[in-house]
């Protein structure tokens, strides 16, 4: 199976460069091309890619804001002349971070650790299935957990790290809970203290300031209450 691909660069040059690269690789197959991130967005909002080789200077919305703003982002790959985000990019859990001028054999050692990653997890996409929605999470530092949504139960804050709890194992995340809280869908998750995020659903006993799940008993904090039982309450 061939993996979509877009490029998202500012540079007409750049573009061509990864774009004849690509065409050296048959796992790959380039879709489309943007000159800068607001396209890409809007193409996004209604086309589904396996990775992004995405540039980080680019008028109006450089790369880094934009790959904030991706609920799903598929894999991405940094493309830039500039090295000094690479801590940043990698904070944004990206793939690979590529300098340009990008040689040949360094691209291709970034697609082969995509292929790795994909062959080793059945798939690169992220929420393709709509009546089954999942997210990938970067493990172990280096390895693509696929989680579903409806199997999460609990994430706990670990100050740099989250704890995700779900009903077929635990996952250790390099990632704060208020950022990871912002990815899931609101209707279906809920900050319910600075140190928990909850499954709506999977709330089996709410009393005075503090709720159940699963035979364990976590406390409602004070600022969280009134939302907390207000969204809990309403749904069940």
């Amino acid at each position: 199976m061939e993996l979509k691909v877009i490029i998202v660069d500012d540079e007409p040059l750049a573009i061509n460069v990864i774009k004849n690269y690509i065409e050296q690789v048959k796992e790959l197959e380039l879709v489309d091309t943007f000159s800068n991130a607001v396209d890409a967005s809007t193409y996004l909002q209604s086309h589904s890619v396996d990775i992004i080789f995405l540039d980080i200077n680019m008028p109006i919305l450089d790369g880094l804001e934009f790959l904030k703003t991706l609920h799903e982002a598929p894999m991405i790959v940094i493309t830039t002349a500039h090295e000094e985000f690479a801590l940043e990019s990698y904070d944004l859990e990206v793939i690979d971070y590529l300098v340009k001028p990008i040689p040949f054999p360094r691209f291709l050692k970034s697609v082969n650790r995509i292929l790795k990653l994909k062959k080793s997890h059945g798939t690169v996409e992220r929420n393709s299935n709509n009546d089954h929605p999942s997210i990938f999470v970067k493990v172990d530092k280096k390895k693509l957990q696929k989680i579903y949504l409806d199997e999460i139960v609990v994430v706990e804050s670990l100050k740099d790290y989250i704890r995700i709890k779900t009903t077929t194992g635990k996952y250790i995340v390099h990632k704060t809970l208020s950022s990871f809280t912002e990815e899931l869908p609101a209707d279906q998750f809920i900050r319910i203290h600075r140190s928990f995020t909850i499954c709506i659903d999977k709330v089996q006993v709410v009393e005075g300031n503090s709720l159940e799940i699963d035979n364990t008993r976590y406390t409602i904090g004070r600022s969280y209450l009134n939302d907390v039982k207000a969204k809990i309450l309403n749904t069940q």
